[in-house]
């Protein structure tokens, strides 16, 4: 076929072909994925543990976290990354490329997954956590072993969704220069009046995204003693 001829399909260069910026893009999203739940999931953690907590100084932790995950939260990711070019040149040393790009994707990941992980968190039974209180068991331990494990379905759910948020907003960090098939697609694509790279980004895109979905579908099924159960 002619248009398997095109050079996005037949070349490895970075600035024409499919496979390396999907590579890029892959690149992008675990790093974010990895960073941002180093920061978002401890801080979901505290979210819910200040909620209800005794003590002023709880309350102003929940109070000023939540409000910082909700100004984060309501950003859209095409201002952010223009907002954090200052911040973004002063941490990674550059405002264009994969890592810069990286480093807006993670501000923004890290509110959207906390957030999340309050929610996972809040589903769980108080009877369970009422039990092994009653048992002696401290707060460390409760979070450790009562709370993470009863909400680990819906985490990896969270973090699939989050995983899959941040794959379309590398689309929007290529437009900034970012790389990846946004970039891709921003330049052969549209600049270029190129449908075959239109094309064949969408459709790459869209099946990263079905295959992260079933991934983390079945590793929530894994880890679901309700599901083995039934």
């Amino acid at each position: 076929m002619e248009w398997l001829q095109n050079p996005v399909f037949t070349t490895w260069d970075s600035n024409t072909s499919l496979w390396s910026n999907a590579l890029i893009t892959l690149y992008m999203t675990a790093g974010t994925m990895l960073f941002g739940t180093l920061v978002g999931l401890p801080l979901g953690v505290l979210l819910f543990e200040t909620e209800k907590a005794q003590g002023r100084l709880a309350g102003w932790i929940n109070r000023t976290v939540g409000f910082a995950v909700n100004v984060g939260r309501s950003f859209p990711f095409i201002i952010l990354i223009i907002a954090l070019i200052p911040l973004t040149r002063l941490v990674v040393g550059r405002v264009t490329g994969p890592n810069a790009a990286m480093f807006a994707l993670t501000i923004s990941a890290i509110p959207f997954l906390a957030r999340l992980i309050e929610i996972n968190l809040r589903e769980i039974a108080a009877g369970k956590i009422e039990a092994a209180e009653m048992m002696g068991a401290s707060r460390w331990q409760i979070i450790r072993q009562v709370l993470i494990p009863e909400a680990l379905p819906g985490i990896i759910g969270s973090l699939t969704t989050t995983t899959i948020t941040v794959m379309g907003y590398t689309a929007m960090a290529g437009v900034v220069g970012g790389k990846g098939l946004g970039d891709l697609a921003t330049r052969m694509g549209y600049q270029s009046y190129d449908n075959v790279v239109m094309v064949a980004t969408v459709v790459l895109l869209v099946v990263m995204v079905i295959a992260v979905q079933a991934l983390g579908s079945a590793l929530a099924r894994s880890v679901d003693h309700r599901a083995r159960q039934s």
